[in-house]
């Protein structure tokens, strides 16, 4: 059994989806959560009381992962308040679904900022805490399927999803001394914001020709359940590698 009592975990983009979904697992597992939102505080206070319903501590920051002056308050708001940190899960995404000839350079910068440079910022303003770990600390990051396949109105995400698995890989050779970091790279998960992809309702009609585990389909808890395992000791020889949680779906055409 995974074991992250007495862990810190922040999770950004935490008030729903797979961000909420593997903030409530790693609270199963023993960690106290800092909840990260920037807009939906409503949602964020629920997740929060879902925690603290499963006997573990919950902190709830506001700020926005695209900028860095946010992440750095966020995170000094962890060292004063809280003054550990175990575990990141670099969650939140956004850039929107956009035609790649139909996109512009601010499209391009909101891909990008929200998907890549966050990570970048956060594991910068963790280092001092992460550092101080008594156990081995762990950085995750979310992927999905579109940083290796080609989906409709999902060239700028895809990209930057893409971009972030080659950072990841990058920042094992600076950080690996003290942190293990890996990617969880999702397959299609039903969530508000796959909800929103253009042809959604076809995409996930062929998920039933898709998976190679039945009749399951994939949901936000099987992907926080692969976070969990990248966030404990059992992972400690686990670095810089992209673990796909799909069903088995990208094996075959």
């Amino acid at each position: 059994m995974i074991d992250l009592k007495g862990h810190i975990a922040l999770v950004t983009g935490a008030s729903r989806g797979i961000g909420k979904a593997t903030a409530l697992r790693l609270a199963e597992c023993g960690a106290d959560v800092v909840v990260n939102y920037v807009s939906s505080a409503s949602a964020a206070k629920e997740t929060a009381e879902e925690i603290v319903a499963k006997g573990r501590n919950a902190y709830i920051v506001k700020a926005d992962v695209r900028e860095r002056a946010d992440v750095q308050s966020m995170l000094e708001f962890v060292a004063s308040e809280i003054g550990q940190l175990n575990i990141v899960v670099s969650n939140a995404a956004s850039g929107g679904f956009h035609s790649l000839l139909g996109s512009s350079e601010n499209n391009f910068a909101a891909a990008m900022n929200t998907n890549v440079l966050a990570l970048i910022s956060l594991v910068q303003a963790s280092v001092p805490l992460l550092k101080k770990s008594t156990t081995r600390a762990k950085i995750v990051a979310i992927s999905s399927h579109g940083s290796t396949m080609a989906i409709p109105w999902y060239g700028l995400i895809g990209a930057s999803k893409a971009a972030l698995e080659s950072i990841v890989r990058h920042l094992t050779l600076e950080v690996g001394d003290y942190a293990n970091i890996n990617v969880v790279k999702a397959g299609l998960v039903e969530t508000d914001s796959t909800k929103n992809i253009p042809a959604a309702e076809k995409m996930f009609a062929g998920r039933t020709e898709k998976t190679m585990v039945g009749k399951r389909y994939l949901l936000p808890k099987d992907v926080a359940d692969a976070v969990c395992f990248l966030s404990s000791s059992m992972s400690d020889m686990i670095q810089g590698t992209v673990l796909t949680v799909d069903g088995g779906s990208e094996i075959h055409i």
